[in-house]
């Protein structure tokens, strides 16, 4: 404490003057005689002690001292109320959330005193944090866990926000230690322990629980369901599949494969029985199914619930199959590994209604034959089939005649160019010589020993151009104005070469679409029902390669659409697409839609409405964002289990184009159930980050008392000014002076 002066004009000398001027003013004697005694001294006094208030005045003294405040410290507590806390996985049988409330009690002393010395903060959290009443150092629990979500990194930013600008003890996490949170309260743990980390703050953690999740309990889980989003009517569909089997050991477990019959209707179609040898294991299966009736159905892998199972909304996972109505099934054979073999599949995969089955026989390797190629033959097995560079020696006459039989009765046949295609590939002998547009000469037989014929070929550059009948012929359609057409096809790089096809050796009635000059290229004709074409090139790929994808995927869709005999039809097609079937709650869902005419090109100015229809079957619009030639749109609250609808409906130059619907599974899940193993990695990761520890539970006690007896109390100081000139004493002592001295001097009749 100490005293300080602040004169006015921060002037001493004005002050000493007005005190010389004050002083002398004692002398003055007051007016009607002369006052003697004990009077004249009274009123030297009180004039006296004006004089000093008033230089008092003018020098301002100020007190100034310098105060301490305490601030206590705050020990804040995070307690996991998920149901995860509910596993039985502790000694003796209990649950994490017992043994953690038996921990709670055996430290209630400790923290009852703590609550005397410092601030107690208690939180219960599961998806979010809830602050409790920590009164007296009690902590109130309610009786069991209750909690959805396991948010701990949510948790930690909650109390850091509420517990803003304190200082910290630290923080005690006491939890199973793993984080099963959906969005938006899926928050790294690891960010609330960084922001502690930078605050200086530690965290200790208490982990509670088993890292082997159930332990002894027993649960049969579907972990994963695989099949194609589309097959064809008829086709079979494959079926894989992976259950876990925890305990059930030396049983056999029947998994089921359910298909929708009528919507809400499930029908089991096939069923695998599966032997658990240990607990844990992991069971692969593989169903297949053949559906009947086109359509989008829902597919259910399931495992009916076994007897002592916890959880079992984790018994069956569930997606969706397109089964497609008047698809075309392609065959394509090849002898040799070449380039383009892979760009032409690549080119009809592109097409969600092409279905390509691709098989490559060697004629010198027996057993690269597959046993069933007869069946394949079979008429109505596949619409078209594409046979590349394939010796005839690869096929069985009966085989050969089956095809022949096949393409009669409407099957599509195309032969491509290679060195071991059509009479090189001794083929002018075979029943599949009156099948092909042109007669072959059976004295061009390439052997596989001998060099490569130079008569049979065609050396390239080979620049592919369509004769004028090819130019309005639907398989080389790149643009619908004849003119714009034939410029596409002048802008496609040549070919590498071709097979020579003698344009005197065609059959009565073939169409030539293309050619070289005087080379025949693709050319065409009717067998029967069916139809067939010869395409001597074998280099396509090409055009891909050179940046024309486009008109590569075009020209071979539309070939085999010719072949199939889908070139009548000139319907558009609306689709939407969606990357998966499966989500969880509240799991953003992506997906697009688009449209395409028949020739496969995509509709860019077409105009599309979606909207999502719930499970509860109430529907609601969706905004779709323009991308190129397609739609994109998300979904960002699909929280509800059950199945969803997207539903799209599109016009095109103000006419309806068309339709289309897919559905999407939010599956019920049990997120704190399904895998309830501890994470005690991510606990002892977590105090780390924080220089903190992790503690066992019996642990608690004494870091609280730890905590208690290191740290000190915070010590603020407060310099504070008292000012003691301008207070009301000084005021009331100043009037009361001059008020006695007027009073007196008027008494004794001085004035």
């Amino acid at each position: 404490m100490r005293l300080t002066l602040n004169p006015i004009t921060d002037s001493y000398l004005l002050v000493f003057a007005a005190a010389v001027v004050l002083v002398a003013l004692l002398a003055v004697r007051p007016r009607g005689g002369q006052v003697g005694g004990w009077r004249q001294l009274g009123l030297a006094a009180l004039r006296a002690g004006v004089i000093s208030l008033m230089l008092m005045l003018m020098l301002r003294p100020t007190l100034v001292y310098t105060e301490t405040t305490r601030q206590a410290a705050t020990l804040v507590m995070l307690i996991d109320q998920s149901r995860s806390m509910s596993v039985r996985d502790m000694l003796q049988g209990r649950s994490r959330w017992a043994a953690m409330k038996e921990a709670l009690e055996t430290a209630a002393p400790d923290l009852r005193q703590i609550a005397r010395e410092f601030e107690l903060r208690a939180y219960t959290f599961d998806r979010t944090a809830q602050r409790l009443n920590t009164a007296g150092g009690h902590i109130p629990l309610p009786d069991e866990p209750t909690g959805d979500q396991t948010a701990i990194g949510a948790a930690l930013e909650e109390v850091l926000r509420q517990e803003a600008g304190k200082r910290l003890l630290g923080v005690l996490l006491l939890s199973d230690g793993a984080q099963r949170a959906y969005p938006p309260y899926d928050t790294p743990p690891q960010t609330g322990a960084a922001a502690l980390r930078r605050l200086g703050y530690p965290m200790y953690t208490f982990p509670f629980g088993q890292s082997r999740g159930l332990g002894q309990v027993q649960d049969v889980a579907v972990t994963k369901l695989l099949a194609s989003p589309s097959v064809f009517v008829k086709n079979h569909l494959a079926v894989e599949g992976e259950v876990r089997a925890d305990g059930y050991v030396n049983r056999t477990l029947p998994v089921r494969l359910l298909f929708e019959t009528e919507p809400g209707e499930m029908e089991v179609v096939a069923q695998q029985d599966v032997q658990v040898t240990t607990s844990g294991q992991l069971l692969p299966v593989q169903l297949d199914f053949a559906p009947q009736v086109p359509g989008e159905y829902k597919l259910t892998l399931e495992v009916p619930p076994q007897p002592g199972e916890l959880v079992t909304t984790n018994n069956q996972r569930s997606t969706f199959v397109n089964v497609l109505p008047g698809g075309l099934s392609v065959l394509y054979l090849e002898g040799s590994l070449r380039v383009e073999q892979r760009f032409l599949r690549r080119a009809l995969d592109t097409s969600p209604d092409i279905q390509v089955d691709y098989l490559r026989i060697d004629p010198q390797k027996p057993e690269t034959r597959p046993g069933d190629l007869a069946d394949r033959f079979k008429p109505g097995k596949y619409q078209v089939v594409i046979l590349g560079d394939l010796d005839s020696t690869a096929f069985t006459e009966p085989e050969m005649n089956r095809l022949a039989d096949s393409v009669r009765r409407g099957t599509g046949f195309v032969m491509l160019g290679g060195f071991h295609s059509f009479g090189p590939g001794g083929y002018a002998t075979t029943p599949l010589a009156d099948v092909l547009p042109l007669r072959m000469d059976r004295f061009s037989r390439q052997q596989f020993d001998a060099p490569i014929r130079e008569d049979a070929h065609v050396p390239g550059p080979v620049r592919m151009m369509p004769t004028p009948l090819g130019l309005g012929h639907f398989s080389l359609l790149l643009s619908s104005d004849r003119r714009a057409n034939q410029a596409a096809w002048s802008k496609l790089p040549p070919l590498e070469g071709a097979n020579k096809l003698d344009r005197s050796r065609l059959a009565p009635g073939a169409l030539e679409l293309a050619a070289d000059g005087e080379a025949p290229l693709l050319v065409a004709h009717t067998y029967g029902a069916g139809r067939a074409m010869a395409f001597a090139a074998d280099s396509t790929w090409r055009w891909w390669m050179q940046g024309f994808d486009h008109e590569h995927k075009r020209f071979w869709r539309q070939l085999v659409l010719w072949l199939a005999r889908k070139d009548e039809s000139i319907e558009g097609s609306v689709w939407v697409r969606l990357e998966r079937r499966q989500f969880a709650p509240a799991e953003r869902v992506d997906f697009t839609v688009g449209a395409q005419a028949a020739t496969g090109e995509p509709l860019r100015d077409a105009r599309f409405e979606a909207r999502l229809v719930t499970p509860g079957g109430n529907p609601r619009p969706l905004d779709l964002v323009r991308q190129d030639a397609e739609m994109v749109g998300s979904i960002r609250d699909a929280k509800a289990a059950g199945d969803y609808a997207i539903e799209v409906t599109a016009t095109h130059d103000g006419q309806p184009l068309g339709s289309s619907r897919a559905r999407f599974l939010v599956f019920e899940q049990d997120l704190e159930l399904d895998n309830p193993g501890a994470d005690t990695a991510t606990m002892q990761s977590l105090a780390s980050l924080t220089g903190g520890r992790s503690l066992a539970p019996e642990e608690l006690p004494d870091l609280i008392r730890r905590l208690a007896a290191e740290t000190d109390e915070l010590i603020v100081e407060r310099e504070t000014k008292r000012s003691l000139w301008d207070t009301w004493s000084t005021f009331l002592a100043l009037v009361g002076l001059l008020s006695a001295e007027w009073f007196l001097r008027k008494r004794w009749g001085l004035v």
